[in-house]
C-alpha cells in the first residue's frame, strides 16, 4: 500500500502498512521567482550596451586590443544579462506537462552559456595578445586610458545593480561574474594606457589583455563546473550523500536506508529521495516526519520524497532478482549506490 501525504497531517490512519511514498514540499525556494528584480538587471544592460558601442569605435581609433577586448567581454556581459531575464521569465512559470519542474533549469542552461562564452573568447583573446606581444602596433595610451576610467564607472555602475538582484540565482551569478571580470579588465586596461602614455612601451596593452584572459578563465571555469554538476545530477558541492545516509540511519527505529539520491533541481534548491526501512514497531509516519525535520535543520534540503516501509526477513537483502536468500524477490530489483546499515559498511 503507498499513499502520497501533501500536507503531512496524522489522520490516524493505521502506520503499520508498507510503501509509504511521502514527499516534503514545505518551505521551498526555487530559484529564480517571477517576483526577481529584473529591473535592476535592465538598467544595468542599458549601461552595458551604451558605453559598449561607444568604446568599439574608440578601441579601433586607438589601435588598442585592451579595449577591444573589453569591448568584446561587454558584448558577453550584455548576453549574459539578457539570458538572466529570459531564464528569469521562463523559470516563473509553473510545472505543467511532461516539464515536473518547470523550466526552472532555464537558470543553469544560462549560466553555462556564460561560462562557455568566457572560455571561447579567452582564447581568442588569448592568441591575439601573444601575437601583439611579438608584433605590437602603435596605441594611442591618452584614449586608451580615458575610455577604460570611463569604463571603470560604467562597470561599477553595472555591478551595483546586477548586486541588487537575486544573485543565489547562477544565471544572475553568471552575469555579475561577467561584469565583475570586466571591471577588472578596464583598471588593467587603465593602467596599460597610462604606461603607454608616460613610457611608450605599447606592449603593455597584449599585457593587460592576458591579465584580463587570467580572470575569464577562472571566472567561465567555475560557471561550467557548478552548471555542469546540476546537468550531471551531483549532490551539491556542500553536501556528502554517504554522510547524509550515514546520520539518516543512526535514526532510531531506522534500520536502513538505500537508493538515497540527492540532486539540485536549480539554484539553492537541493532535492532527496530514499528507500528507508524501519523496525517493525516503528511508526513509519512519524519516522518520515522526523527525517524530513532533519534533513532540513541539518542539511537544508526541504524538498524530499522518502519511501518509509517496515523491514521483513524477506526484504533484508538489497540486489537483483534471485539474489535474495532462499531465492525470494528481494526488495530492490536494482539498488543504486550503497546500502547504509547500523556498523561498519561500504559506500
Amino acid at each position: 500500500m503507498s499513499r502520497h501525504d501533501h500536507a503531512h497531517e496524522d489522520t490516524g490512519a493505521d502506520h503499520t502498512g508498507h510503501g509509504h511514498a511521502d514527499h516534503g514540499h514545505a518551505g521551498h525556494s526555487h530559484g529564480v521567482g517571477a517576483d526577481a528584480d529584473r529591473r535592476w538587471l535592465a538598467i544595468a544592460l542599458g549601461l552595458i550596451g551604451g558605453f559598449m558601442a561607444v568604446e568599439v569605435v574608440i578601441g579601433v581609433m586607438a589601435h588598442s586590443l585592451a579595449l577591444i577586448s573589453d569591448a568584446a567581454h561587454m558584448l558577453t556581459d550584455a548576453v549574459s544579462i539578457v539570458l538572466a531575464l529570459i531564464a528569469m521569465r521562463l523559470a516563473a512559470r509553473p510545472a505543467r506537462g511532461g516539464f515536473t519542474y518547470g523550466l526552472k533549469r532555464a537558470e543553469i542552461l544560462s549560466a553555462q552559456a556564460n561560462g562557455l562564452t568566457l572560455l571561447l573568447l579567452a582564447v581568442w583573446l588569448a592568441y591575439e595578445a601573444v601575437r601583439r606581444l611579438t608584433d605590437p602596433p602603435p596605441v594611442e595610451g591618452g584614449l586608451v586610458l580615458v575610455t577604460a576610467l570611463a569604463g571603470i564607472v560604467v562597470n561599477i555602475g553595472a555591478a551595483w545593480c546586477i548586486s541588487r538582484a537575486n544573485r543565489s540565482s547562477l544565471a544572475v551569478e553568471g552575469a555579475y561574474q561577467h561584469i565583475l571580470n570586466d571591471l577588472f579588465a578596464f583598471i588593467g586596461t587603465a593602467v596599460s594606457g597610462l604606461i603607454v602614455l608616460t613610457t611608450g612601451f605599447v606592449q603593455a596593452d597584449a599585457i593587460a589583455t592576458l591579465v584580463v584572459v587570467v580572470l575569464m578563465v577562472k571566472a567561465g571555469y567555475g560557471l561550467v563546473r557548478d552548471s555542469g554538476r546540476i546537468f550531471l545530477e551531483a549532490a551539491p558541492a556542500h553536501v556528502d550523500p554517504d554522510a547524509v545516509g550515514d546520520r539518516l540511519v543512526h535514526h532510531a527505529p531506522v534500520t536502513e536506508v538505500h537508493d538515497l539520491h540527492i540532486w539540485t533541481i536549480t539554484s539553492g534548491q537541493a532535492a532527496l529521495s530514499a528507500h528507508v526501512l524501519v523496525e517493525p514497531a516503528g511508526d513509519c509516519h512519524a519516522v518520515r516526519r522526523e527525517l524530513e525535520l532533519l534533513l532540513a535543520k541539518e542539511y537544508g534540503i526541504t524538498h524530499t520524497t522518502l519511501q518509509v516501509d517496515h523491514v521483513q526477513d524477506a526484504l533484508l537483502s538489497v540486489g537483483r532478482v534471485g539474489e535474495a536468500p532462499g531465492g525470494a524477490d528481494p526488495h530492490c530489483a536494482d539498488a543504486h549506490g550503497p546500502v547504509h546499515r547500523e556498523g561498519p559498511h561500504a559506500h
